[in-house]
């Protein structure tokens, strides 16, 4: 596409003019002095592009992660040098964990002082270098949209990630004019006739076949497609961790998630499937239960791995047949896909699913614990009565395992949630979710420990007049830490017990919504009365430390180490 379009002003201008361009409409920030003239020319440009102003620049970083997951377009971050370029780094992590499309513009010192250890200076090439897919500096001002283009290019094309720019602040300050890029488009591969004729013939003798979705770069459109091969084929669907809002739970052939906590019976159908098509997962740790699920190099099941990134591919497992492709090319190319060899109508494999989805139905319906509060009521109060579009946020933390086994996605992009495994994600998360779509309910979940990692970002809600409910689950442990304590060290309680506020009070000091849940009865006029209110709120849930997972309990896990240890 040519364009004659030239972009003249100071370096901040040109770079937000080019922001513009590609489509920006939301920049999630702290302040620094190190990019006044960024922040200059946002303010020309207030109406086309909100600034949200955050607290701490991890809670901005993962807001723009955030963004990115829920949109497939960039989200954008920036901060200033040195302190707020470490703060943020966290939210880069997660983004190319969890292959987000995410740019951060990081205010850098003045050229005539690099190199010197100036003030607040950081080589951000050596610092981001690992947890990106490209890092640069924009020395000359006239480059400006070259290095954007190719920035947001680099972000979305393939498999997704984050992008970092340093901005020397002297170079923000130069006057210029510049000739103007296009508008960024997403580039991906297809499969090729071949693969789609060679996975039919693999379908067509499969006795015991698993799909799997996951990874990020899908549409509702990809997830409709993909459901439709799934109906013609009457496959299983299971999901990989935390992505699964890309297949409907109550539909009748999904198999549940494979993730931390996997359902037993579906750990064995993955063991025991003779064809498993991986649809966009990278089978990292996490979705292969510590690499057991499959055999490496070469897996027992036939597997046919589809992955947006070339180089993914054959990484860790060596596929029967490896896919180059985006999710929408790959579904769509599928979404009608005919046998070579036998009708599809009655597969052999028919019961299984139905079998499979069984198996799920009785896995996700929660157990009775101790305790005056039962964690699965609550959440079952909440199946029933969120909308089917609720975005639901969480961090990490054992408080997790409750939303993942037993709340059902049933909406494209209602689930935010980080693979990497970050604490202090839901606040934010569910903050840039409000901030995108005001007419949908948002939930975070957070465990204290987490909660308090980014409790901060409350104000932000508040600012923005964000009425998101934040239901922090406050047992006064970092519970993941102590469980696995309690099984490696049993009785030996060191450096895992927290000191916590008042949240509901903490929450009443910002101006929002605060309540206490002590009994199951409690948690549904409080969350009701937190939806009515229309305000930021949060709910805290007071839990016993015992109550560690849905099934067992810290004493449980405590008594079986020292009857191991006595073996």
């Amino acid at each position: 596409m040519h364009t004659d379009l030239i972009h003249t002003g100071s370096g901040g201008k040109v770079l937000v003019d080019s922001l513009i361009t590609h489509g920006v409409r939301q920049v999630f920030c702290v302040p620094g002095e190190s990019y006044l003239d960024i922040l200059n020319a946002l303010y020309d440009v207030r109406e086309q592009i909100a600034l949200r102003v955050c607290r701490h620049e991890s809670g901005a970083s993962n807001m723009a992660e955030a963004y990115g997951k829920l949109t497939g377009a960039p989200g954008i971050v920036m901060v200033t040098r040195g302190p707020g370029a470490t703060n943020a780094a966290i939210g880069i992590h997660t983004a190319y964990q969890d292959s987000t499309p995410l740019i951060m513009f990081i205010g850098q010192v003045a050229r005539d002082c690099m190199d010197r250890e100036a003030f607040q200076e950081i080589d951000y090439r050596r610092m981001f270098g690992q947890m990106t897919k490209w890092v640069a500096q924009i020395d000359d001002a006239r480059r400006i949209p070259e290095y954007l283009s190719r920035a947001f290019h680099t972000a979305v094309a393939g498999r997704p990630g984050p992008v970092v720019l340093a901005l020397p602040e002297d170079m923000l300050r130069d006057q210029v004019s510049a000739r103007a890029a296009p508008q960024f488009q997403r580039v991906a591969a297809a499969p090729t006739p071949a693969a789609l004729q060679q996975l039919s013939g693999l379908l067509a003798q499969a006795k015991r076949p698993l799909a799997i979705l996951g990874g990020s770069g899908w549409t509702s459109q990809a997830c409709a497609d993909l459901r439709r091969f799934a109906e013609a084929w009457q496959l299983p669907v299971a999901c990989a961790f935390r992505f699964q809002d890309l297949f409907d739970n109550t539909h009748a052939l999904y198999a549940g998630d494979v993730g931390i906590g996997i359902n037993p019976k579906l750990a064995q159908r993955v063991k025991n499937a003779d064809l498993v098509l991986a649809i966009g997962p990278r089978l990292g740790e996490m979705t292969t239960s510590g690499y057991s699920l499959f055999d490496i190099p070469v897996p027992k099941q036939q597997l046919v791995h589809i992955h947006a990134g070339a180089e993914e591919l054959g990484s860790v497992y060596a596929s029967t047949l490896p896919i180059n492709s985006g999710m929408p090319e790959f579904a769509a190319a599928v979404a009608d896909l005919v046998s070579v060899s036998t009708p599809v109508a009655s597969p052999a494999w028919q019961d299984e699913a139905a079998t499979a989805h069984a198996d799920y139905l009785t896995w996700s319906t929660p157990p009775q614990v101790d305790g005056p509060v039962q964690m699965g009521e609550i959440m079952l109060y909440l199946r029933d009565h969120l909308p089917a579009d609720a975005i639901i946020c969480n961090g990490a933390g054992n408080y997790a395992t409750w939303v993942h086994r037993f709340h059902r996605f049933r909406h494209f992009k209602s689930q935010l949630a980080p693979t990497s495994g970050a604490m202090g994600y839901g606040v934010p998360a569910a903050i840039a979710a409000k901030s995108l779509y005001l007419e949908r309910t948002v939930v975070a979940f957070a465990g204290d420990g987490c909660f308090m990692m980014s409790s901060s970002e409350l104000a932000t809600a508040m600012q923005y007049q964000l009425p998101v409910i934040f239901i922090v689950v406050n047992n006064g442990i970092y519970g993941t830490i102590r469980m696995h304590q309690e099984r490696e060290y049993p009785a030996r309680v060191h450096g895992t017990t927290l000191t916590n506020p008042d949240f509901a009070a903490f929450a009443r000091s910002f101006g929002a919504f605060g309540a206490v849940v002590e009994k199951t009865a409690d948690f549904m006029p409080a969350f009701e009365q937190a939806r009515a209110s229309g305000l930021p709120a949060v709910i805290e849930i007071r839990l016993s430390p015992e109550v560690i997972t849905p099934t067992l309990t810290l004493s449980s896990i405590r008594a079986q180490a020292q009857q191991n240890a006595q073996k």
